[in-house]
């Protein structure tokens, strides 16, 4: 690590510090002189200007352009002045017109200003000059105006003789200022020469018995009282050091003989504790087992419930239309029918019928869609998953575990015409056990909650966002929520194996990783991250 010396860095800062502030308040004073000098030429340009409208009066009203010019040649005096002119309002038309002008002696005549006449009323200061207008009134109402131009020689000599007395000043300021550091670092670095000579002898000899003389300058008195009693302290400690030395090596050989019993009583239990964990690892997986056995237990359930909705429907419609067909049939027999009656079987019959279709073309969708859950939960290929419909399937799995759907919606993000190529068993259980996991405990006791799932595709990866605004997890159980056997269900049907499948499912099958976030009442959230392959490099 590179050092630098307290003596050059006292002076250095001192010097910087100066610097500093001395450019600083010449720059303010600077700029402030400026300023008001600057206002100064601006407010004489604009007196000026009006002092020029006001003696212009008479001679514009009398149209005596002679006169006025013998009037403004007396402005050859003045040395802030340039060039003035008048110009003339037409009563009728209302145009400005050239009525008389000044040009300072060696200064080339410039031309009129009429375009720009309504834009200086105000002085404006340029690069080489100041300009301002000037209405000129009679009784009221103005018949012209003055334009005058003055020098701006006066601004820049005052800012070179500004600078230059400001630089003068500055550097007499700096160099009394470096003279008065230069002597407070020789009162400064004696004391301290002496207490880095002292602190050396100890370093070297480890002489802890030497001490620092006293110092005129207070801190440095301080600072050296300090230290002696810091070396007293530590001469102290050596000595009981040294004691305790002595004392530990005698109890070095007691402990000795002491861990080798304890290390053989630790042998003998760690082989027992081996064996036991061992048949807890037998019976997890055994549990886990179990899980997915209740989960395809629930989708079966969810199978006859959902089928067996659009089957009623169709038997009941068929049932209905077999009792008209026989009351028909009836009374085409004893030639009863007529012409309203057998319109209205008619219709009966196309409603009925319609019915019996939707309903087993529902029918039909719902084993589809089973069918292909079953078959990517005993499948771990890897195959091409449209997202839209894989959600779909999955939602259909997972409707007879959900509650209410109005009151509990799940809201499904993804690009349109994401396909993947991946394991859909592992994916299709992953999500089912989390919708599960909100519907079981997040929305327990609660009267509405939401689920939020976001399939985002990143380069080679997928990544599923779960969110639900649930109950929330405690912190000390969010601290191992994958961990077998960790639930809030304990003695209520809860077995606390359902993240943990989650969390195999994801590391273990699909070679990927699940955080989770969450905050007591204020839901959780899951992100899922694993590798996937386009549906494009498919073959």
């Amino acid at each position: 690590m590179q050092t630098i010396s307290l003596k050059r860095g006292l002076i250095y800062i001192v010097l910087l510090i100066t610097v500093v502030a001395l450019a600083i308040g010449f720059s303010i004073n600077l700029f402030s002189q400026m300023s008001q000098y600057r206002q100064a030429l601006l407010d004489r340009s604009q007196s000026d200007a009006r002092m020029i409208a006001a003696h212009a009066v008479q001679n514009l009203a009398f149209s005596d352009n002679t006169a006025e010019q013998r009037r403004l040649s007396t402005l050859s005096n003045n040395q802030f002045i340039q060039h003035v002119h008048i110009y003339k309002i037409d009563s009728v038309s209302g145009d400005l017109s050239f009525f008389s002008s000044y040009n300072k002696e060696g200064l080339a005549p410039i031309p009129a200003k009429f375009a720009q006449i309504e834009r200086l009323s105000s002085p404006r200061l340029q690069e080489e000059y100041i300009e301002v207008a000037q209405a000129i009134q009679l009784d009221g109402q103005v018949v012209g105006y003055v334009y005058l131009r003055a020098s701006n020689n006066e601004l820049r000599l005052f800012k070179l003789r500004s600078f230059a007395v400001a630089c003068t000043v500055f550097v007499l300021t700096l160099l009394i200022c470096t003279l008065l550091t230069l002597r407070l670092r020789r009162i400064l670095s004696q004391p301290l020469d002496r207490i880095v000579d002292i602190v050396s002898q100890i370093s070297r000899n480890k002489d802890y018995g030497l001490r620092l003389p006293e110092s005129r300058v207070n801190e440095f008195n301080e600072l050296g009282n300090a230290l002696n009693i810091m070396l007293e302290r530590v001469q102290h400690h050596i000595l009981r050091q040294q004691k305790a030395e002595r004392e530990a090596s005698q109890l070095n050989a007691e402990l000795e003989q002491q861990v080798t019993q304890r290390t053989k009583a630790l042998r003998e239990s760690n082989q027992e504790l081996l064996t036991t964990l061992e048949q807890l690892h037998k019976y997890q997986g055994q549990l886990v087992e179990s899980e997915k056995m209740a989960s395809l237990g629930d989708m079966v359930a969810g199978v006859a419930h959902e089928v067996n909705t659009p089957i009623g429907l169709s038997v009941t419609a068929s049932t209905l239309l077999q009792d008209k067909l026989a009351i028909m049939r009836e009374k085409f027999d004893e030639k009863r029918i007529s012409t309203n009656e057998f319109a209205r079987f008619l219709e009966d019959c196309d409603e009925n019928l319609s019915i019996i279709y939707r309903n087993l073309n529902r029918a039909a969708d719902l084993v589809t869609s089973f069918k292909q859950v079953a078959v990517d939960q005993s499948s771990e290929v890897d195959r091409a998953i449209d997202i839209e419909q894989f959600t779909r399937d999955m939602l259909i799995s997972v409707k007879p575990r959900r509650l209410n759907a109005e009151h509990f919606p799940i809201n499904i993000e993804y690009a349109p015409g994401l396909c993947i190529v991946t394991k859909p068993g592992p994916l299709n259980q992953i999500l089912i056990n989390l919708v599960t996991n909100s519907m079981v405990h997040g929305f327990d006791n609660r009267e509405q909650g939401r689920v939020d799932i976001l399939f985002e595709r990143r380069e080679n990866e997928l990544q599923i966002t779960y969110r639900d605004d649930g109950r929330g997890v405690p912190n000390d159980i969010g601290k191992k929520i994958f961990d077998p056997f960790v639930t809030t269900k304990r003695g209520s049907g809860g077995s606390g194996l359902g993240l943990h499948l989650v969390y195999n499912l994801v590391t273990q099958v699909l070679g990927g990783q699940i955080h989770f976030f969450s905050e007591l009442d204020h839901g959780v959230e899951f992100i899922v991250r694993f590798p996937v392959k386009s549906c494009e490099n498919q073959t």
